[in-house]
């Protein structure tokens, strides 16, 4: 029974009046998040560039202080396993880049073991890949592009590159295709697309599965669609130097939907069941079915397809590529300015090969490729050396010419044609920087050193 001193209580802010203990928890909350705020930019503050002095990176992230904030929500609700921050960019990226499905892994080269393990998947049928069929691939260019080719006992079979857009030519895979032939795996060079609406229709014409590696190439567009959308199944990476981060991560993306479901099982320890973290029953037939010689109604949550492995993300890192997918946009834009500037400062530079775009395409660039001519009076070497001197970071082209690496000396390959531009790569190829990170005045100081020292022929700079 109610009482007069109990209801003035009340209305005076007693007991129901009082915030309760969850609106205290969210409001300290976002008192915290206001903090981390204001902390990245006291700790951010821009500083003036200084010639020489300012490192110039390659390539890295572009962290702002919402990326910070985003990470300090998800380990204040300790959200530290893969669930709905990683469900939610699933979705997110899927919708921004134009397929039904993306599955997100811890690296883009686990995106790529599982994009190609998922072909050899019994759930194929006659269409699965077996041992000894044969992939065709680039010999310059990542390993991990390769290396799930080789570990699934498939054999690559490597063709050589252009060295204006270094990708390969649908002229190239027309020629590698042979009777063993089952797949075409290629990756966009730093950002370039390969002409992917010519190879993708060579897959369809000789019953081809297409993998397109995008790990460098997301915002990347080719006859006005997105790299990433034409293959059977695609590849991206989430590590600091690409276009989006998690800090570790990656993604495979689809839109037959069956592909998906292997390359989750795949990604998931081989399971065979698909509830999500926490829920026990999706199927509603947990305990009513019959797979392999298990005992009838074996617990569906510890049934497996597949031999598969655990290569989740988490979703402290999506909470970071959400964040970070919505600055897309931008950083596509800062991309493509960094190399068109830089493509402008050097046009006419002596002995220095200067990359193109693929005819048809937009790239999202990732890096700016330069090759020594023959008859440069000066080595790699020296001008990498002269670069980092003053501050102006440089990387090879991944690893140029991949049958020339120890690693793959006891591989079994075949080559197509000859790799004479693949061996070019290797000796006389790199690439600078054109991330988000780098303004103008950085742009324009790695343009100037490289004029210089083409320039003078190499002698009057090592001087």
């Amino acid at each position: 029974m109610r009482d007069a001193g109990t209801d003035r209580y009340r209305a005076q802010g007693g007991p129901t009046a009082r915030p309760t203990g969850k609106a205290l928890m969210s409001d300290r909350k976002e008192k915290l998040l206001a903090d981390v705020g204001k902390y990245h930019t006291d700790v951010h503050k821009s500083r003036p560039f200084v010639p020489g002095h300012t490192e110039i990176w390659p390539s890295g992230a572009v962290l702002d202080a919402s990326d910070r904030t985003a990470l300090v929500e998800a380990a204040l609700d300790m959200r530290i396993a893969h669930g709905r921050s990683a469900r939610e960019f699933e979705s997110a990226f899927a919708r921004r880049i134009g397929v039904r499905k993306a599955l997100l892994t811890n690296s883009g080269s686990s995106a790529n073991l599982l994009a190609i393990t998922a072909l050899t998947s019994p759930m194929l049928g006659q269409d699965r890949l077996r041992p000894g069929d044969e992939v065709i691939t680039v010999a310059a260019g990542f390993p991990t592009t390769v290396n799930p080719v080789v570990q699934n006992g498939l054999v690559p079979v490597f063709i050589d590159v252009d060295l204006n857009t270094y990708n390969a030519t649908a002229e190239r895979v027309a020629a590698a295709i042979g009777p063993r032939t089952r797949a075409i795996a290629l990756a966009h060079t730093l950002g370039n697309p390969f002409p992917v609406t010519e190879i993708a229709e060579l897959a369809v014409e000789h019953g081809l599965f297409l993998i397109e590696d995008n790990c460098d190439a997301v915002g990347s567009l080719y006859d006005g669609r997105a790299t990433g959308t034409f293959g059977d199944v695609a590849t991206t990476s989430f590590y600091p130097a690409h276009h989006l981060t998690m800090g570790e991560g990656g993604s495979v993306l689809t839109s037959r939907p069956l592909l998906a479901k292997i390359v989750e099982s795949l990604r998931d320890w081989g399971r065979d069941c698909w509830c999500a973290p926490g829920a026990s029953n999706t199927c509603l037939k947990r305990f009513e079915q019959k797979k392999g010689t298990l005992p009838a109604g074996y617990d569906h949550k510890y049934v497996y397809s597949h031999v598969g492995y655990n290569l989740k993300s988490t979703d402290i890192q999506a909470a970071l590529g959400l964040s970070q997918l919505d600055k897309l946009d931008s950083f596509t834009a800062a991309r493509r300015d960094n190399w068109d500037r830089l493509r402008t400062a050097l046009d006419g530079t002596p002995y220095l090969l200067l990359p193109s775009a693929t005819p048809g395409s937009v790239p999202s660039w990732f890096g700016f490729v330069l090759t020594l001519t023959e008859d440069a009076p000066f080595s790699r070497g020296e001008l990498i050396r002269f670069l980092e001197e003053r501050k102006i970071g440089t990387r090879h082209l991944f690893a140029g010419n991949l049958t020339r690496h120890p690693a793959y000396q006891d591989v079994r390959y075949r080559v197509v044609g000859d790799l004479t531009n693949s061996d070019i790569i290797t000796e006389r190829s790199f690439w600078v920087g054109v991330y988000p990170g780098l303004n103008d005045e950085m742009i324009d100081y790695i343009a100037e050193s490289l004029r210089a020292f083409a320039e003078s022929g190499g002698g009057d700079c090592i001087r």
